[in-house]
C-alpha cells in the first residue's frame, strides 16, 4: 500500500502507486480539460503531486508543452533568479566492494587502478581547486568499509576545511558517500558537511536489486531509506537523484517526486537539490548495453516538469553532459552545475596518465572553471559561489520556508554579486574580469531595496581591500 508518511521503502516508494500513475498519465496524455487543470494548479507555484507531474510529463500535445516549458522558465526565475551555483566534485577514493553493473568501480573491474588519497594528497588536490576558485566541493568515495571507513571521510572533511591557500577556502563540503547509520550520520552533522547526497540509482526494486548483484548496495529499503536515517542524525539538507538510463524514464520519475512527497510528509522538508544525472560510457561500461536512454528532448521535459512539481528544491546537472545541453536546461530548472571537474581521484592536483586513469565517467564538458563562469555570464546568469545560508544556518526548514516564499532572493542575489567578485579580483582570467564587471554593474542596479543595495556597494568595497567571505 502506498504510504508517504510510512518509513519503510516499499510503502513510500510502492511498486502499484508507480504503475498506477503511469497508467493514469498514459490514459489521460490526451485530456486537455485535465491538463489545463493541472498547468493552473503548476502556476500557483506550490508545486504539484507525482500523479498530476507524471501526466504533464508524457502529454504530447505542442501547445500544452510549449505552456509546461514557458512555465518551467517563469518558475526557475520567480525562486532562484539567474544565479547559478558552482561547484566540484571530489573523489576521495574508488576501492569499493559493491558490484553495481553500472559502475567501473564495481568490486570485480580488476582493469581500473585503485586509488585511495592520503591526508596529504587531498591537501594538494582542495589547494588547486581553491587556485580555481571553487568555494564548495562534493566529496565523492566508493563502499568500503576497510579502505574507505567514515573516519577516514570524517578526517577528509577536516583536512579540507583547515586549508587556507592565499584567498582560498572550502565554505561548503557536501557528501556523496554510500548509505549509512544514523549514529554516522550524526557524525558527519558534526562534522559540518553541507548536503548530503545519496542517488537512488532507480526505484524498481527489482531492477535495483539485479543492477547491485552484490555487495551492502543490494538492499533495496536500507539505501532508499537512507534519507530518513540522514535526518534522524540531524543532516537537515538532503539531496536525492536518478541514474536516468538504467529503467523506464516514466517510473523513475514518478519515484522520485515521491520519494520528495515522503520527506515532506515525514520531516517537513523536501529534498534541497535533485540530481537528474544520465548513464554514460566509463573504462569497462557500456551505456549501449543499458536499453532505458533517453534522449535530449524528453531529458528536458524531464527536468521542466521537476522544475514545476517541486518548485523549491535545487536542480543539479554534472559535466556527464556537453555545453550545448547544459545551455538548454538551465533555462528549464537547473540551479547549480559543476564547473573545471575531474572524476578521477587525484585529477586536480596532478593530471593522470592514460593507463591511471581512475575516472568514474567521461566528462562531456571539459571547459575550465573559468571559462564556465564566462560562458554563464555571457548568457546573463550571475555564476555564484555563496555559501551564505549553509554558513548563516539557513539550513532545513529554515531555508525551505524562506524559498517557499519565494524570499530567499533577499539573501541569494546579494550574496552572489559579492562572491562573484571575490572570484573575479581572485581568480579570474583578464577576459572573464572584464565580462564580468559589466554584470556586477547590471546587477547592482536591479536590486530594488535601496538598503541592501548600499549594503553590497558598501561590501563590495570591503571586498576590494581584502576582505572575504562577507554574507548576507
Amino acid at each position: 500500500m502506498y504510504n508517504p508518511k510510512s518509513t519503510k521503502a516499499e510503502e513510500f516508494i510502492s511498486h502499484q502507486e508507480v504503475l498506477s500513475t503511469i497508467e493514469f498519465a498514459e490514459k489521460n496524455k490526451g485530456n486537455k480539460v485535465l491538463l489545463q487543470e493541472i498547468l493552473e494548479k503548476a502556476k500557483l507555484k506550490k508545486g504539484l503531486t507525482h500523479k498530476e507531474a507524471s501526466t504533464l510529463l508524457v502529454c504530447e500535445d505542442k501547445g500544452i508543452n510549449k505552456e509546461i516549458f514557458t512555465l518551467a522558465k517563469k518558475i526557475k526565475e520567480d525562486f532562484y533568479g539567474n544565479r547559478i551555483v558552482l561547484f566540484a566534485p571530489l573523489y576521495l577514493s574508488n576501492y569499493c566492494i559493491n558490484g553495481c553493473t553500472y559502475c567501473p568501480y564495481h568490486a570485480k573491474n580488476k582493469h581500473i587502478p585503485r586509488k585511495k588519497m592520503t591526508q596529504e594528497e587531498i591537501r594538494n588536490e582542495v589547494i588547486a581547486l581553491q587556485d580555481m576558485g571553487h568555494k564548495r566541493l562534493a566529496i565523492e568515495s566508493g563502499e568500503d568499509p576497510i579502505n574507505n571507513p567514515i573516519e577516514y571521510i570524517l578526517e577528509s572533511i577536516d583536512t579540507i576545511y583547515s586549508i587556507k591557500h592565499k584567498n582560498g577556502a572550502i565554505r561548503r563540503v557536501n557528501v556523496n558517500i554510500a548509505a549509512t547509520t544514523v549514529e554516522n550520520y550524526k557524525k558527519l552533522h558534526e562534522a559540518k558537511i553541507g548536503t548530503y547526497i545519496l542517488f537512488q540509482e532507480t526505484y524498481n526494486k527489482e531492477s535495483y536489486e539485479r543492477l547491485h548483484p552484490t555487495g551492502p548496495k543490494h538492499n533495496y529499503a536500507y539505501h532508499t531509506e537512507a534519507m530518513d536515517r540522514a535526518m534522524q542524525g540531524g543532516i537537515d539538507d538532503v539531496g536525492i537523484g536518478v541514474l536516468f538510463g538504467l529503467e523506464d524514464y516514466r517510473y523513475e520519475f514518478a519515484a522520485i517526486l515521491m520519494h520528495a512527497e515522503h520527506l515532506e510528509a515525514v520531516f517537513g522538508v523536501g529534498p534541497h537539490t535533485i540530481s537528474v544525472p544520465r548513464i554514460r560510457k566509463a573504462d569497462d561500461i557500456d551505456p549501449n548495453t543499458f536499453s532505458n536512454a533517453i534522449d535530449d528532448e524528453t531529458f528536458k521535459k524531464i527536468v521542466a516538469v521537476i522544475r514545476i512539481a517541486v518548485p523549491y528544491t535545487g536542480m543539479i546537472i554534472s559535466t556527464r553532459e556537453n555545453k550545448d545541453c547544459r545551455k538548454d536546461l538551465l533555462e528549464l530548472g537547473i540551479s547549480q552545475i559543476s564547473g573545471g571537474s575531474k572524476t578521477s581521484v587525484g585529477g586536480y592536483y596532478k593530471p593522470e596518465k592514460e593507463d591511471e586513469d581512475s575516472s568514474q565517467f567521461e566528462i562531456n564538458d571539459d571547459r575550465t572553471l573559468d571559462e564556465v563562469v564566462n560562458w554563464l555570464m555571457e548568457l546573463n546568469y550571475l555564476p555564484s559561489f555563496c555559501t551564505a545560508c549553509y554558513g548563516s544556518g539557513r539550513t532545513g526548514e529554515r531555508f525551505m520556508s524562506i524559498c517557499k516564499d519565494q524570499q530567499i532572493h533577499n539573501f541569494c542575489h546579494p550574496n552572489a554579486i559579492m562572491t562573484l567578485n571575490e572570484y573575479l579580483l581572485d581568480y579570474a582570467s583578464e577576459k572573464t574580469k572584464e565580462t564580468g564587471h559589466k554584470l556586477l554593474l547590471k546587477e547592482i542596479d536591479s536590486i530594488k531595496d535601496e538598503k541592501i543595495r548600499f549594503s553590497v556597494i558598501q561590501n563590495l568595497d570591503k571586498i576590494l581591500k581584502g576582505e572575504r567571505n562577507i554574507k548576507f
